[in-house]
């Protein structure tokens, strides 16, 4: 079974969608893949349903939608019976009975029986935690590798065509700002890389996106300055003056400040790509 959160929903059992249409079940599927062989409380989906304040007949409802899932899981499973395209207990194997086995039941709750890699968060997760590692043994290459292979698993906004109640919002809250983080990161990397000029189109994209981000305008000056346009990197910094002075009244923060002198004066600093230092582009000048 293949699950897909990062963008779209999406779930196949050997190449067939075992996805509902209806918006509750969908929710449920989400919040289960979520947690892959982890018993969830029935009081947790209902509270993801229907808020803290459910109707009265919650529980037996909830378990209408468990078995719609149920359904789509069976079809799934049945359709290559015999073929020899099962994947076993994990998945249904095929076997009558199949669909029960994978979302199982049990001591007041339910869960979704697939390995954690079936769901492409835990593998974006799993080469997250190798990219932070590479990052912190020094390895630039591989830590830009890994960070660049977990970011191409989006397919778009976490769970964008999925309602979601106040459990499923917490985690696309924290999986978008793990995105974002996620491509600072890479960016970083990239910049020790010496790549500034490959990064410039994406860098305005993104500070278009986000015009109130500093680290983000942060990183655009620096790339900007790298591939000879200091202009171009004070005029990042002057628009995003503006927006922060105009929107929330506050000026840019020490760093930016800092570094916004540093390309003024053209601080040899900001030529250095990979060294023993560990720090990011925005930390360069947070002293």
């Amino acid at each position: 079974m293949r699950i897909q959160l990062l963008g779209p929903l999406g779930a196949e059992v050997n190449g067939n969608s075992v996805l509902p249409t209806a918006r509750k079940p969908r929710q449920l599927l989400a919040l289960l893949a979520l947690h892959p062989g982890r018993l969830l409380p029935a009081g947790t989906l209902i509270e993801e349903i229907w808020g803290t304040d459910p109707p009265p007949g919650a529980p037996a409802t909830l378990q209408t939608y468990i078995l719609q899932l149920r359904r789509h899981l069976h079809t799934a499973l049945t359709t290559d019976t015999g073929t020899g395209t099962g994947t076993g207990a994990g998945a249904g194997g095929g076997r009558p009975g199949g669909a029960k086995d994978v979302l199982t039941g049990r001591h007041g709750g339910y869960l979704l029986r697939i390995p954690a890699p079936s769901v492409d968060v835990h593998t974006y997760e799993s080469l997250l935690a190798h990219g932070h590692r590479s990052y912190e043994q020094g390895d630039d290459h591989s830590a830009a590798t890994a960070l660049r292979t977990a970011l191409a698993l989006w397919q778009g906004p976490a769970l964008v065509d999925v309602t979601t109640g106040p459990i499923l919002r917490i985690e696309v809250l924290r999986l978008q700002e793990s995105r974002l983080g996620t491509t600072e990161r890479r960016i970083d990397m990239d910049l020790r890389l010496g790549r500034h000029t490959q990064l410039l189109a994406e860098l305005t994209e993104l500070t278009a996106r986000h015009p109130r981000h500093e680290p983000l305008h942060a990183q655009a000056m620096v790339a900007l300055y790298r591939s000879g346009r200091q202009a171009r990197a004070l005029d990042v910094y002057r628009r995003l003056r503006t927006r922060l002075i105009e929107d929330l009244a506050v000026e840019p923060s020490p760093p930016l400040q800092r570094l916004h002198q540093a390309v003024l004066n053209v601080d040899p600093a900001l030529t250095v790509r990979a060294g023993p230092r560990r720090t990011s582009t925005f930390d360069l000048y947070a002293r």
